[in-house]
């Protein structure tokens, strides 16, 4: 692992909401809710690590990954080892509480992985998995050119943000903040309300 590496959890946190990673990953907030309570108890047996086998996959929990070239590191909930004609090739099984989103936050975050995992163990991954607590299903996730480029891309947005140590100002969406763990730190519907006419008509004019 490296000190300075991006945790590969900022992604996500940062494509949910860029005000959300900064206040993790720059100020250093957190706050238990039902919903990362629920997430950790779905986590308890992945967080373990461990090695075990059936048939022709070998199976790795909580294993750490790294990738020193995009300087990102984190922990894989699953890795399988499948056994190829070629060699073992790895496939990242992700966890998360609830349900499949609209936004492409978890796909990245497994795509980080799998970046990691191709650096660690040279030989390309084509596709990996997210199962989520709700549906008790796993969702195939391939690894195309363009959920490679969002990755990449957000690892670099991220890179910045940690950098300049700013705090992106609150906007106030319903549905998102009402479920993010932060809502009673972050205060959107107040901060929004401290927003001068000036700001948010340079904002609106993209000034």
């Amino acid at each position: 692992m490296y000190d300075d590496a991006i945790p590969i959890s900022a992604l996500q946190h940062y494509l949910y909401c860029p005000r959300q990673c900064a206040l993790i990953h720059v100020e250093r907030q957190w706050v238990e809710s039902r919903y990362t309570a629920e997430g950790r108890l779905l986590h308890e047996r992945t967080d373990k690590p461990g090695r075990t086998s059936r048939k022709n996959v070998r199976i790795v929990t909580a294993l750490p990954i790294a990738s020193a070239s995009l300087g990102i590191a984190g922990i894989a909930d699953v890795v399988e080892f499948h056994a190829t004609p070629e060699g073992e090739r790895a496939y990242p099984v992700e966890y998360k509480r609830g349900r499949p989103k609209a936004h492409r936050a978890d796909e990245v975050q497994l795509c980080a992985q799998v970046l990691c995992l191709e650096a660690m163990f040279g030989h390309a991954i084509y596709e990996g998995a997210l199962f989520y607590g709700k549906s008790r299903r796993r969702q195939t996730v391939q690894m195309d050119d363009e959920l490679r480029r969002i990755t990449m891309d957000t690892v670099e947005s991220v890179r910045t943000q940690l950098l300049d140590g700013d705090t992106p100002r609150a906007l106030y969406e319903p549905r998102k903040c009402e479920a993010c763990s932060l809502l009673s730190v972050c205060q959107p519907l107040i901060s929004a309300r401290n927003v001068s006419v000036a700001e948010w008509l340079a904002d609106q004019l993209g000034g």
